[in-house]
């Protein structure tokens, strides 16, 4: 079970920090992802991890503001993206594989188990 917080309204150009847990297993040996969508819009992959071989895919619309990681237990995901714009108003969803790869990362269709979503509201 996935569950996210740290969600919320966030002003144009501050920071935001978005956790996702993990009860029942660790995160060692799989994929982590940050998806996010917004109203009317596909969803889109915002940063995706391969814990075991430290490979890391960023979305454009994030990269150089984004950063994703997790805790030393390696039951707890985050996702960091700073000088936050209009544009990163979404919902968020974190989301796991269950294998080690460092192939496609980011291809939604593999993550099994997902959160059910934190919404973020930049505003100006």
């Amino acid at each position: 079970q996935l569950v996210e917080s740290g969600g919320g309204l966030v002003q144009v150009g501050e920071s935001l920090t978005l956790s996702c847990t993990v009860s029942d297993s660790t995160l060692d040996y799989r994929v982590i992802g940050w998806f996010r969508q917004a109203p009317g819009n596909d969803r889109e992959p915002v940063a995706c991890m391969s814990v075991r071989y430290g490979t890391i895919f960023y979305g454009d619309s994030v990269k150089g503001r984004c950063t994703i990681s997790t805790d030393d237990t390696k039951h707890t995901m985050f996702l960091r993206i700073t000088d936050v714009k209009p544009e990163d108003t979404a919902r968020y969803y974190c989301a796991v594989r269950t294998e080690a790869t460092t192939s496609h990362i980011c291809a939604a269709n593999f993550y099994l188990d997902w959160g059910q979503g934190t919404q973020v509201t930049v505003s100006s």
